[in-house]
C-alpha cells in the first residue's frame, strides 16, 4: 500500500438487506493515449515514449469516469517515467478521483522511458496486497492479489493483464487457477487478451468455479468494439448485478463494470 489520501466524509458502504454492495470496474487506460482509430497506433506511436499535451486532460477525464466506483483495476498505467512526465498515473488517478487507497505493480521497466504497471484504486483498505510475476517466455506480466476482510473468510480480488500469446496465457491461467482455488469468494478482473470461447478461458472456467456473469460484452477497439478482451469473473457465492460496458472513448479499450453483493457475514474490514 503506497499512499493514503485523507477525505473529509465517510464513504457510503452500500449496505443492503443481503450484504454489502460493491461497484467494480476494470479499465485498460492505454497510458492516457486515447487512441480513436487503428491508424493512431502508427502515427501516434511516439506517445508510448514521450509525453504529449493532452495527457493530463485525458487522465482527468478518466478520473471523472471512474469516480463513482468502489474498487478499480487498472491496466496499462505508467508508474512514473519520461512518457508520463514522471507522474505515477495510479497515484494521479487516486487523488483526482478521490480514492483513499491505491497500489501499483510495475511489471516491466524500460529505463527512464516507460514503467509498465497495473494499478488498484480502492475505497476500502485491503487487509493484504500481494504481487506475483506471471509465468511466460517474455517477462513483464503480473497479477495483484488484494485480500479484504478476515483471513478466514475474505473477499479476494485478482487484477491482471495477460500475455498476447495463447501458449503464454495458458500457463498464466494455470497459475491463476491455483490462486483462485485457495479461496471461496473471488473476483478476477482485467484485460485477459482473449475471447470467452478461447481454449485458455475455457480451461480457467473448468479448473475453477469462476463464471462470467455476462457474455459478449465487447470492449475492443473502443471506437468500434468487436472483441471481448476485458473480463470480470466471479465466484458463485457473489451475487452479480448490472454488468455492462461503459461507453467512454478515453482509451483503445472500453471499461467493463459490475455491481456485486457480498454474502451475509462477509465484511471488507
Amino acid at each position: 500500500m503506497q499512499q493514503t489520501i485523507p477525505i473529509p466524509d465517510p464513504f457510503d458502504l452500500g449496505e443492503t438487506a443481503h450484504g454489502m454492495r460493491l461497484r467494480l470496474l476494470s479499465y485498460n487506460i492505454q497510458v492516457g493515449i486515447a487512441s480513436t482509430r487503428f491508424r493512431d497506433y502508427l502515427v501516434e506511436s511516439w506517445k508510448h515514449v514521450l509525453p504529449h499535451s493532452r495527457l493530463y486532460d485525458n487522465l482527468s477525464r478518466i478520473a471523472h469516469a471512474i469516480s463513482d466506483f468502489d474498487i478499480v483495476a487498472l491496466q496499462e498505467v505508467d508508474a512514473g517515467s519520461l512518457r508520463s512526465g514522471f507522474i505515477n498515473q495510479t497515484e494521479f488517478l487516486a487523488k483526482k478521483a478521490g480514492f483513499p487507497f491505491w497500489h501499483h505493480h510495475t511489471n516491466r521497466r524500460l529505463g527512464k522511458i516507460a514503467r509498465h504497471s497495473n494499478g488498484l484504486l480502492s475505497r476500502f483498505k485491503p487487509a493484504e496486497i500481494t504481487d506475483y510475476k506471471l509465468p511466460g517466455r517474455l517477462p513483464g506480466r503480473g497479477v495483484t492479489m488484494a485480500r479484504y476482510g478476515h483471513r478466514d473468510n475474505p473477499l479476494v480480488l485478482l487484477m491482471l493483464h495477460m500475455a498476447l500469446g495463447a501458449r503464454a496465457r495458458q500457463r498464466q491461467f494455470e497459475f491463476i487457477a491455483r490462486l483462485v482455488n485457495r479461496y471461496r469468494h473471488v473476483v478476477v478482473m482485467g484485460d485477459l487478451n482473449c475471447q470467452p470461447d478461447s481454449s485458455e478461458m475455457r480451461f480457467l472456467l473448468s479448473a475453477t468455479d469462476l463464471c462470467e456473469p455476462a457474455h459478449g460484452l465487447k470492449t475492443y477497439p473502443s471506437w468500434r468494439p468487436a472483441r471481448t478482451l476485458d473480463h470480470i469473473l466471479t465466484s458463485p457465492s457473489l451475487e452479480v448485478h448490472d454488468v455492462h460496458v461503459m461507453q467512454h472513448l478515453l482509451s483503445d479499450h472500453l471499461p467493463i463494470a459490475t455491481e456485486i453483493i457480498l454474502p451475509d457475514g462477509l465484511q471488507l474490514f
